[in-house]
Order: structure tokens, then sequence, then C-alpha cells
């Protein structure tokens, strides 16, 4: 069983995770579309991140950043290679959402890429209620983003 709990981003393993995590965007996105938050982005005080632990061995990460009109953004969000497909980003999306809920934010959204590597993040987040929609909070549509929206109020976008 997984243990998720709030991430100072203090811890080597959480730090080593987002690096992975920043060095993976790079490799599957084109230049100037990686929009995924350094360590300092993920220190904002709008942002809240959580780990997901398996003893002392980090599982994976996510985050929320409250956009402030009421609205959120899932961002950050990384299993670590070893605990793919062991239900690490559906633990972490929930708490997420859950979280979303507890603030009374009336919508969810993220902006993902297209290609094989991000198959995996999309299926989970679809089958999670997140549809499809437009650009949001200074994203601009471009030919490799995605953005997918939840809505807070009925779970359906």
């Amino acid at each position: 069983m997984f243990e998720v709990r709030a991430d100072d981003l203090s811890s080597d393993p959480t730090r080593q995770l987002l690096a992975l995590h920043l060095a993976g965007m790079h490799a599957n996105s084109p230049p100037g579309s990686v929009f995924a938050l350094d360590l300092s982005g993920l220190k904002d005080p709008a942002v809240t991140v959580w780990s997901a632990w398996d003893g002392g061995n980090i599982a994976g990460i996510g985050a929320l950043k409250v956009l402030g009109d009421g609205t959120g953004e899932v961002k950050s969000m990384r299993t670590h290679p070893d605990y793919l497909r062991r239900g690490v980003a559906a633990l972490l999306l929930d708490r997420i959402v859950t979280e979303a809920q507890r603030r009374g934010l009336r919508r969810l959204s993220l902006e993902t890429g297209r290609g094989p590597a991000f198959e995996p993040a999309l299926t989970l987040y679809r089958a999670r209620g997140f549809t499809d929609g437009e650009a949001f909070s200074g994203y601009r549509e471009n030919a490799f983003s995605q953005f997918l929206h939840l809505d807070m109020r009925s779970g359906q976008s």
C-alpha cells in the first residue's frame, strides 16, 4: 500500500523524480512545448505537491496549482519507472481531485502533449472524467498540446 503525503520538495528522491519528469517532458516534446514546472515553479504558494511512497522509496509525484479564478490545474504528474502500472498515478490524481473538491474549485484542468509517451496519462485522465477542451490560463492552442477539463460540480467537463 502506498502512502500519499504533502511534499515540501526537499528530499533527494523527490528532486530526482522531478528531474526525471522534466527530462522526459523535454525528450518527448518539441522545443518550446514543455510547460512542466521546475523546482522553483513547484514551490509557488499556489502549488501543492504530493508524493506517493512505498516505504522509503518514492513511487510518484503530482501537484495541484490553484489558478485563482475558481479553477485548478493538475501539474507534474510522474510515476517512478519502478512503479509503472501499479496504480500510483491514479492514487495521486484521486488525491488532487479530492483536494480540489475540498477547496471548492469549480473546474480542474490540465495541459499535456501528444504521442505515445502521453497516452497512458491521457487514458487515466479520461477514465477519471476529464474531457478535451479549450486552452486555459494563458496557454495557447498549438499543434502539440492537448487541454483536458473536469467540471468539479458534476464530475464532467
